[in-house]
Formats: C-alpha cells, sequence, structure tokens
C-alpha cells in the first residue's frame, strides 16, 4: 500500500471512531425520545447507519493494522514489482497497453492501476523487459511481450 493510501484510511478510521460516532449516538439518543422504538424510522435508520459505521470501522482497523508500506519510488524496477508501470505489447494486434502495479486498496483498471493480487499483476511480477507474457483474461487468453518497465510517480484520486 502506498504511503497516500495508509494515510487516507487512517485518517477515515480516526474521524468515524471520534466524530460520526459520536453523531450516531446523538441520533440514536434523539430517534429514542421521539417515542415508541417499534415504529420510530428515525431510531431504524439511525441505527442502521450505525451498523454500517462499526462494520467500516472494523474492516479499516483490520487493514491499517496488516498494512505494508511501501515506497515504489526506492525500488530498482528492472524486474516488475509493486509499483512498476510496464508498458505491454499484445502479440496479435501490436496495440500497446500500460499498467502500473498497486495495492488492491489503490487498483483503478480505468486508470491502468491494477492491483497486485489480479491476474495480470501475478503473471507480471518477477518479468523483465523484453518478456512474453500469457495471461487468462475474461475475454480469453492473450500474449504480451514486456515493452518497458519503469516507476511513474503513482497519483491516486
Amino acid at each position: 500500500m502506498l504511503q497516500t493510501t495508509f494515510s487516507r484510511l487512517s485518517t477515515e478510521l480516526e474521524y468515524l471512531k471520534t466524530v460520526e460516532r459520536g453523531l450516531i449516538a446523538k441520533a440514536i439518543d434523539e430517534a429514542r425520545e421521539l417515542g415508541d422504538l417499534k415504529e420510530n424510522a428515525e431510531y431504524h435508520s439511525a441505527k442502521d447507519k450505525q451498523g454500517l459505521m462499526e462494520s467500516r470501522i472494523f474492516d479499516l482497523t483490520d487493514l491499517v493494522s496488516r498494512a505494508h508500506v511501501i515506497d515504489p519510488s526506492k525500488l530498482a524496477h528492472v524486474r516488475v514489482s509493486f509499483g512498476s508501470t510496464v508498458e505491454l505489447v499484445d502479440q496479435e494486434d501490436d496495440s500497446e497497453v500500460t499498467y502500473t502495479i498497486v495495492g488492491s486498496q489503490e487498483s483503478d483498471p480505468e486508470r491502468g492501476l491494477i492491483s497486485i493480487a489480479s491476474p495480470m499483476a501475478r503473471v507480471l511480477l518477477g518479468k523483465e523487459e523484453g518478456d512474453e507474457v500469457e495471461v487468462i483474461l475474461p475475454n480469453g487468453r492473450k500474449s504480451f511481450d514486456i515493452e518497458s518497465i519503469s516507476y511513474v510517480e503513482i497519483v491516486i484520486k
């Protein structure tokens, strides 16, 4: 995981624990004062929000506690690794595609940011320029030549 992603997730977790929990608890208390809890839509809505928030807190706590923060700018990128930007040439039609290997939290395939756990990234990891790779994608088996491997600053939106 990139430092920026780790910081964003840590900030969200802290906000949920210190601010959002209090706001939802207050909403639940106010809804209780409205009367019969069986037919109290505000109460049930607040309890639902509380459940979703607690689930998110649980997930974020787990994610942040297990995170491995990596600075890909310090890696050599002679071989494909975390943070590598890889230019590939499709052997079938000579079209070019570029992917950057990132963590699952940073993944955005439409922008060419693919998760390190994706089938394409798993095939690419450890390969060098000039290597040929074959990957089974949803639309079938594809073969690519690795044109180049480099580090390009990764911008997460």
